[in-house]
């Protein structure tokens, strides 16, 4: 569904595909295929989109808006990075909030570098610990600590541990 979205929300816009493509620091052959649904683009290759597009990240992978929402568990829209992150959107993908379950096995990391982007978090580990690095701080979090940030300072979320951790994220606005 992510093709239909990035073309809807581009078209929307009023963007070429080579200005999409520019914006996103891709190939317009990239955005081409994704929009085609030749290609699944990868996690940070969305998230440089959804940043070009000036729109939050999930909002392109689901075109069903509804005022009134029930997210059944075994129903999440579900994402995985390289870095090893996978994330469940648990809100509905419309409103002014993004509630997202994360997973992190050892050694994983939600992003290969920190990065930001205009919005506030808060983190909440459910199973586990999780390093959160902001800015030029890191704070371990251990089962059922929460960490609040504003999201314009580069961040990202780690697991050096031995054991899997699971989180709760809610950014707000939603974002990339």
């Amino acid at each position: 569904m992510a093709a239909l979205r990035i073309r809807q929300v581009r078209l929307h816009k009023k963007l070429s595909l080579r200005k999409l493509a520019e914006l996103a620091q891709v190939s317009p052959g990239l955005i081409s295929q994704v929009e085609r649904g030749l290609t699944q683009p990868s996690l940070d290759t969305l998230r440089q989109i959804a940043r070009a597009l000036d729109t939050p990240l999930f909002s392109l992978l689901d075109d069903n808006v509804e005022q009134v929402a029930v997210v059944r568990q075994n129903e999440r829209m579900s994402i995985q990075s390289a870095s090893g992150v996978q994330y469940q959107r648990v809100s509905p993908g419309f409103g002014s909030i993004e509630m997202l379950a994360g997973f992190l096995p050892p050694g994983g990391s939600s992003v290969g570098q920190r990065w930001s982007h205009p919005a506030e978090e808060c983190v909440l580990v459910t199973e586990g610990q999780l390093l959160v690095d902001v800015g030029d701080d890191q704070h371990c979090l251990q089962t059922g600590d929460s960490c609040y940030f504003n999201s314009s300072l580069p961040h990202a979320y780690r697991n050096p541990y031995d054991t899997d951790v699971r989180f709760i994220v809610a950014i707000t606005p939603p974002s990339y």
